[in-house]
């Protein structure tokens, strides 16, 4: 992991010193495409310097440990190599993460869907609770949080919510936060003070990105004959008129209301790529559907991803096992621990598959 870390930051500091030579400033093509690529990678330098910082950081305070007489100073210099060694466990789990999903989908923004599940009044409180803890974990990331739609209940909760977590590595920090979250606590609207359980269910998706339509010209059969209709002799005597078939999707376009062949053409091809776009887009929403789908079943208990108990500070997340009595401080957005196991977890898994 280390090794390739240092891979992608040395092919940073190549890039962004080609990005500022001279042919490459001249050539504004291959400057968009080396932007592009620098925009991909940053991330990946960015956490490489920050635990490169913090690994010298850590040497020097070892040396102090060893060479200075003063226990003062020496326990200083320990708590302080406790608190950096911890940073960089979660760093180099958040790096694994990054590497294991891969660099495009990881670095995309993230939707974040909070939806209330069984339980009534209750469920949409809880909704409302999980999106402050997801807001506070994204602040504490640097990540802004975008409220895109949400729906109120009468006591202040949320139905549905729905919101934008953007910056680097949002989706691939959120990722398996997706499923069932269920709670186990005494209602505000109980008065005989039992424990209800009621859940709410969480979906992450990657932001979809602008899609470029490019077409392949042998995909392409095109064909030209006379237009018809009006128009005056010049339409009905030349071979003005264009009809473009795109081969793989049979999508068809005809133009004629041009005299020119050449701009009945341009006018054939504006349209198929906004038809491509449309059905590009169809398909990728189609995809989250089901992939939102796959993320909530049903919002019934029994597909719980994890377990929020109050009345013990106690947060379970079943799929790893994991069990932290300090429920007070996730719900305050202290997720690190729980997607740091859940990082390895899906590491452990995929190197078994292979």
């Amino acid at each position: 992991m280390k090794e390739r870390l240092r891979q992608l930051f040395e092919k940073y500091q190549e890039l962004s010193s080609q990005l500022h030579s001279p042919e490459i400033a001249s050539d504004y093509q291959k400057a968009a495409e080396i932007h592009k690529e620098l925009k991909k990678i940053e991330p990946y330098a960015e956490k490489y310097q920050l635990m490169d910082n913090l690994s010298n950081q850590a040497k020097e305070l070892r040396e102090i440990i060893r060479n200075e007489d003063d226990a003062e100073l020496q326990e200083i210099a320990r708590q302080e190599l406790r608190e950096i060694e911890e940073r960089l466990k979660h760093l180099e789990n958040e790096v694994k993460q990054m590497l294991l999903i891969g660099d495009e989908e990881n670095n995309r923004d993230a939707i974040l869907e909070i939806r209330a599940g069984t339980g009534g009044e209750e469920a949409a409180l809880f909704a409302a609770d999980l999106f402050r803890m997801y807001s506070r974990f994204a602040e504490n990331k640097g990540l802004k949080v975008e409220i895109l739609s949400h729906h109120e209940s009468e006591l202040g909760g949320f139905k549905e919510i729905i919101c934008a977590i953007r910056g680097p590595g949002a989706y691939g920090l959120l990722r398996h936060e997706s499923g069932v979250h269920r709670v186990q606590r005494i209602p505000v609207t109980e008065s005989g003070g039992r424990i209800h359980t009621s859940t709410a269910t969480v979906a992450v998706l990657p932001e979809a990105e602008e899609v470029e339509v490019k077409i392949n010209p042998s995909d392409l059969k095109i064909e030209t004959f006379r237009a018809s209709g009006p128009g005056g002799q010049h339409v009905n005597v030349t071979d003005s008129a264009v009809r473009i078939t795109h081969i793989p999707t049979g999508i068809v376009v005809t133009c004629q209301d041009e005299r020119s062949q050449h701009k009945n053409r341009a006018r054939a091809m504006s349209i198929l790529r906004a038809k491509l776009l449309q059905m590009r887009k169809e398909e990728q929403k189609k995809k989250i559907d089901s992939l939102r789908r796959s993320q909530v079943g049903t919002g019934e208990r029994s597909e719980k991803i994890r377990t929020y108990n109050f009345p013990q500070n106690r947060v379970t997340d079943h799929r790893v096992n994991l069990t932290l009595k300090q429920l007070d401080r996730v719900m305050d957005g202290e997720l690190d621990t729980i997607i740091d196991a859940l990082t390895l977890w899906e590491a452990e898994k995929a190197s078994e598959e292979l």
